[in-house]
């Protein structure tokens, strides 16, 4: 059976600890978060590679969805009677922003946007 992973980001939840900087990303000119509030991943494979794996999918922002891979570091495996069994993850991608349609800011923003995620799975029995 073959089945995929997907995550969901309400991008009204984006806290820099600027609230004006905050304010200014979910205005219209950038993530236009009244229009699209949140921003997706649906995963479509992984696969092994020299540094480890890579969780192959499909990243929708800004009403454009492109295939954006993430590199996958796994950091700890464990269980327990109560949850079952658990696994811990680092996952990373570099995007360029323009590839979603987001143009404002110039040569004061940078093209290329870091998307860093920490994930905990847990397997219940």
């Amino acid at each position: 059976m073959r089945s995929s992973v997907t995550a969901t980001i309400d991008l009204a939840s984006i806290d820099t600890g600027n609230e004006k900087r905050d304010n200014h990303l979910h205005a219209a000119e950038y993530l236009d978060v009244g229009t699209y509030p949140t921003m997706s991943y649906r995963s479509t494979g992984i696969r092994k590679t020299v540094d480890g794996w890579t969780v192959d999918g499909e990243l929708t922002l800004h009403g454009v969805t492109r295939q954006v891979p993430l590199t996958l570091k796994v950091n700890v495996f464990s269980s327990d009677q109560r949850d079952g069994q658990r696994a811990g993850f680092s996952a990373t991608a570099e995007i360029n922003r323009r590839d979603f349609g987001i143009d404002a800011g110039g040569v004061a923003l940078s093209n290329k946007v870091s998307i860093s995620l920490e994930i905990q799975a847990v397997l219940h029995k």
